[in-house]
């Protein structure tokens, strides 16, 4: 077996060719400061690292509580691993990286593994392209499709893609609604 990681780094290689009007332009900083602690010959310095961005830098997990109206109280500080960790998979392919648009329930059912369960379910739509490599969320989960994904039992969503802003579908609020916990922004999925 080969582990493969789908983590991108909060200060992503690649966002510097977006500009700072870019949704995935994350304006990150990081200061430093020294203090000297102790005196005499065991005196040492210490660092201190400041930084700010934005909660959806790099991969990361979102849960009901992002959205107010669906917050149930759990966040990455409180989420119980038993749902987060070593969950059966179902892993669905649909390389439409070049087609931007809706996914529908039917393509997700078509493209599913035969007999295919588990708690978990990665939703892998654009072939050898990452997220920020398509034009900013064209393409999507259609409400039919989140429905399907409900539906089957997934309690842990992986995907490369979510949500449309030209033509919303409420995918996080009715993921969030189920009680589903998601993880945004995965790399090398096509891995």
């Amino acid at each position: 077996m080969s582990l493969v990681d789908l983590t991108l780094s909060m200060a992503n290689p690649g966002q510097e060719k977006l500009g700072p009007d870019q949704p995935y332009s994350a304006k990150q900083t990081m200061r430093t400061r020294e203090w000297r602690i102790g005196t005499g010959a065991s005196a040492y310095s210490a660092r201190v690292h400041y930084l700010d961005h934005w909660s959806m830098a790099g991969t990361y997990l979102d849960f009901p509580g992002h959205i107010a109206q669906t917050d149930d109280g759990v966040d990455a500080g409180n989420a119980p691993l038993p749902r987060l960790y070593r969950l059966d998979a179902t892993v669905i392919h649909l390389d439409r990286g070049h087609q931007p648009g809706r996914i529908t329930e039917g393509e997700l059912t078509a493209a599913c593994p035969a007999g295919a369960s588990g708690q978990a379910l990665v939703v892998h739509a654009l072939g050898t392209r990452r997220f920020d490599e398509i034009e900013y969320q064209s393409l999507y989960l259609g409400r039919d499709a989140v429905a399907w994904i409900i539906g089957r039992g997934t309690r842990l969503l992986v995907a490369d893609v979510y949500e449309s802003h030209c033509d919303p579908q409420d995918v996080f609020r009715d993921l969030f609604r189920a009680g589903l916990y998601a993880v945004c922004h995965p790399v090398n999925l096509h891995r």
